[in-house]
């Protein structure tokens, strides 16, 4: 068995809001950020990052507890961390969210939607989109 990874606290980072209803509305909205990024760990449909950051900003306003598990995770957390830290997404990640992006409007397009004009709308949003993601900065991209 490998080694486990030492625990890191990051609660520090986390300003707690001073409503209890709030908190537990961002609890609540963070777990549903959470659920949503392992569907989208599993289905090419959805990506996992982007709601992955959703979850630590929630949790970040909500609970140290949650906050120190999701960015300890050995799946999410490097990800979380990379965009905390650095503002950058590893090029592995950006690599695959645009091409399974493109694979699903493509399908999309080619198979579910009739209409000419909502098939440029979703061809143009989808090449926006991966221009957005491809300029985000990558510190891992080979040269």
């Amino acid at each position: 068995m490998p080694p486990r990874k030492e625990f890191i606290d990051y609660s520090a980072e986390v300003r707690r809001h001073d409503s209890p209803a709030l908190r537990w509305l961002l609890l609540a909205l963070g777990v549903l950020f959470v659920l949503l990024g392992i569907a989208g760990a599993l289905l090419p449909v959805l990506p996992a990052t982007p709601f992955m950051l959703l979850a630590a900003a929630c949790f970040a306003r909500a609970s140290p507890r949650f906050y120190n598990w999701l960015l300890n995770n050995a799946v999410f957390g490097p990800t979380v961390l990379e965009w905390r830290q650095h503002h950058s997404i590893p090029w592995r990640i950006k690599i695959a969210a645009i091409a399974l992006m493109s694979i699903t409007l493509s399908a999309s397009i080619v198979f579910f939607v009739p209409w000419l004009e909502l098939q440029i709308a979703l061809a143009l949003g989808g090449v926006a989109l991966g221009i957005y993601l491809y300029r985000i900065p990558s510190r891992d991209r080979p040269s």
